[in-house]
């Protein structure tokens, strides 16, 4: 009887190469940037941590045991920042900052709840009490 790989090994398999896995991380990355996906986004680093080599590969490239690296990628929480950017390091690709696309200026949390990110910042400004001066 024939054996069939499963779409993970299908995918695995296509991300192996490195601008297949930065699009697909990429898109990942864009999704929780629009609904604050978090589980997603981390199955996607993990999908593409396996196709670079596997998780014991890309743990010893930053430094961590492969059972510490897993961890991270199975939590529900997101990684750190710097724990990200190590990670992307690893796989030869770094953190950047660019103009949202469509000037949106909100997200989804976790809870579904939108928030305005301009409208948060001027909160927190009207917020700030200066210290009255000596």
């Amino acid at each position: 009887m024939r054996k069939y790989r499963t779409w993970h090994e299908v995918l695995v398999e296509q991300l192996m190469d490195p601008d297949e896995a930065l699009d697909y991380l990429q898109f990942a990355i864009d999704g929780y940037q629009k609904d604050g996906d978090t589980s997603f986004f981390l199955r996607a680093l993990r999908t593409v941590a396996e196709s670079q080599g596997g998780i014991a590969e890309v743990a010893k490239k930053i430094g961590i045991a492969p059972e510490s690296l897993s961890e991270i990628l199975a939590s529900d929480d997101p990684p750190r920042i710097d724990t990200f950017g190590t990670i992307l390091n690893a796989f030869g690709w770094q953190l950047a900052i660019q103009p949202l696309e469509n000037g949106e200026l909100n997200i989804k949390t976790q809870n579904g709840k939108r928030i305005d990110l301009n409208t948060a910042a001027k909160k927190r400004a009207a917020s700030v009490v200066e210290a009255p001066s000596s």
